[in-house]
Formats: structure tokens, sequence, C-alpha cells
């Protein structure tokens, strides 16, 4: 169907240009004698045939362009759609006013000039009001917020903050896809705004799935398979850029400067880059935080079920694991190694790599010195 389309575009703009240019043409080789070639019905013919030559040719490329801008358009957010067209139309517009100002211009020497001018202006304040209305969506949200929130001011306490840019665009690094867990959050709809994954980063994950190593290649596929069940799950969009910063090699780096740029957070479960975002200023999401954090609290002189399955590091100890992942040191549990016994806390250590219970057998009997 798009193809007969532009095909009977480029039959209706050859016609349209057989009309206006081939009387001018068949003036300049002399043809005005014959009535036939002066028929503005032949013109048309012509001028429709000749472009239908050229379609044969650029039809299917054209066709390509299209179905990639369409393609762009659908996975762009709505608000930077809605933002780009209201800033086109007033680029529009003001050509519009421009162009009728300097309509009644007559100035020998730069009229032919002239008439090329609002077309000129049409594409030049377009192109310009759709690149502002695009790039600065967040501040004109920001302007409408604070208008319809204006009035009397309440107490500082009662004031609600106004939304910022940083909580629209969350990028994602090569570590958290793999990791895999983000889906399942984005899924829980606890994640807001719009998850942005950079060309770079779908690159490094190629790399690393085309690896020669199986355990890299199996991760760089799960990353691959996360992806795309996030895109088609229910949640928050997904966003592929191609924005790069060529002066940098570093992935993490680009990370960094692609959340100033757009004003986001960094995604990730990387140690690492979590402390160079610090350092740059940029706001981090870590999974493995929010992993800690959601874990169930446990207090001391709680009992617990457990299985003691292997030696502890120190004398007598046992060690066991929650569901979780949670370690669990059991005094004196080296005596219960493969049992499933009741224990009671005693303490919680929380460290950086997560948590750590000790505990003592429930109901033990202090071991007597002979």
């Amino acid at each position: 169907m798009l193809k007969k389309v532009v095909q009977a575009s480029f039959l209706l703009t050859g016609g349209t240009l057989g009309v206006l240019f081939l009387p001018h043409l068949f003036l300049l080789f002399s043809f005005t004698d014959n009535p036939v070639i002066n028929n503005p019905y032949v013109a048309a013919i012509l001028g429709a045939a000749i472009l239908f030559v050229f379609s044969l040719f650029l039809t299917m490329p054209i066709i390509n362009f299209i179905k990639w801008w369409e393609e762009r358009l659908l996975k762009a957010p709505i608000f930077d759609l809605l933002f780009g067209t209201i800033g086109l139309v007033l680029g529009l517009s003001v050509a519009f006013l421009v162009n009728f100002g300097l309509n009644g211009i007559q100035i020998p020497g730069i009229t032919s000039i002239l008439s090329v001018l609002p077309i000129l202006l049409s594409v030049l304040l377009g192109y310009l009001g759709f690149q502002v209305g695009f790039k600065k969506r967040e501040e004109f949200i920001n302007a409408m917020y604070m208008m319809k929130n204006a009035g009397p001011k309440k107490k500082e306490a009662e004031e609600t903050p106004v939304p910022t840019s940083g909580k629209l665009y969350k990028i994602l690094d090569t570590s958290v896809i793999i990791d895999g867990r983000i889906a399942d959050i984005s899924a829980t709809g606890f994640l807001e705004g719009v998850l942005v994954v950079p060309q770079f980063v779908l690159t490094e994950l190629q790399h690393i799935a085309d690896s020669s190593d199986t355990l890299k290649r199996t991760k760089g596929r799960r990353g691959l398979d996360v992806l795309k069940r996030m895109q088609t799950d229910d949640g928050p969009n997904i966003l592929i850029t191609d924005e790069d910063f060529a002066d940098v090699s570093e992935v993490d780096l680009k990370l960094v400067r692609l959340a100033k740029s757009m004003g986001g957070l960094v995604v990730t479960n990387d140690f690492n880059l979590n402390k160079v975002a610090d350092l740059h200023g940029v706001s981090v999401l870590n999974i493995n935080d929010l992993a800690n954090a959601v874990k169930p609290v446990v207090i001391p002189g709680e009992d617990m079920h457990v299985v003691v399955i292997k030696d502890g590091k120190e004398h007598n100890q046992g060690i066991a694991y929650l569901d979780d992942g949670t370690m669990i040191v059991v005094e004196d549990g080296k005596f219960h190694i493969g049992n499933a016994i009741d224990v009671v806390v005693t303490s919680v250590l929380q460290t950086s790599a997560g948590r750590m219970i000790f505990a003592k057998p429930k109901n033990s009997k202090p071991l007597k010195l002979s």
C-alpha cells in the first residue's frame, strides 16, 4: 500500500511540474508551433512519465526512510512528540508572519531572493521550533506546574516540591541489564519515568553475547533477552538513544556524561560506577542497595528455623542461609551441620556487601570446661 502511495505521489508531482515548467522548456526549444505539444494535458502526461521513471529507482529508498522515521516516532515518548510538535507549529507560525510582512516589499535586484525566502524561513524556523520544543520540554513542564500551583504560598513544610527532570530519565548500565532484576522491578510499577538504554551499552552487550567465552556469551544473551522482555511487558517506556561521546572511551564515563546531559539518574549494581557517579555529582539507583533495603527485618531475640550447611571461619561456628541469600553465623553450629535447627538471633551486622545475622541454637546449654 505504501509503495502505491509513493508512486502515486511521484505521478501527481510529475504532472504538476509538467504543467508548470514544460511549456517554458518548449518555448526555449521553439516547440510552440505544434498545438499538440502546447496542450497542458500533454505536458502533464510527459511530466508524470518522467517522474515515474525516477520513481522506479527512488521508491524503495523513500519507503525505507519512511519506515525508519515511523519506527523512531513510535518509540519516542509522548511528551517528546507533543512538545516537539508544538515547537514546530510555533516556528511555522513565526515564518508565516515574517513572510506576510515581507510580501509587499519590492526592492530591485533582490526580488528573486525574496521569492525563495518563504521556503527558507519555513524550513529554518520550523526546525528550530521543533528542536527548542523537544529539548526544553522539561522546563516547559516545570513552568506549567509552577503556574498551576501559583497563588497564596503555604507553609514550607506543606509545600510540595516541583518534580525535577532527574526523576524522569533513568539510564541503565550493562551490569544491571545482565543482572535481570531490573525487569522484575519495572514490572511491579515501582520505577516511574523513562528507562534509557544508550546505544553504546547495547553495543557492549552485543560484544559480550558474541564472546568466545561461554559464560560471557550466556550473560550477554541474557541481557538482550531482559531488554526484549522489558519492551514487551507493561512498565516504564524504554528509550534507545544514539547519543554518544566520541572523546570518551570508557562506558562508565559515557553513562555519567549522558546522565548529566539528560538530567537523569544512573541505574546500576556496579560498585565502582556508583563511586564514579557520586564523584561527578550524578545520582545513582543501586539495585543491590534496594535488595538490601527490602530484605525482611530481623531483630535480636527472634526465633528462626534454619539448616546449617557448612563450617564457619571461627571455632565451632556453622553457616546457614536464608532464602534471599542472607548469611547466618550460628554459634556452636558445627555440631549441627546438615540438620535443621531452631536458632535465636543474637545480633545483626549490616555491611557494604549485605547483611549478616549472628545466632545461637535455641535452648542450647553452655559447654562445661573440664
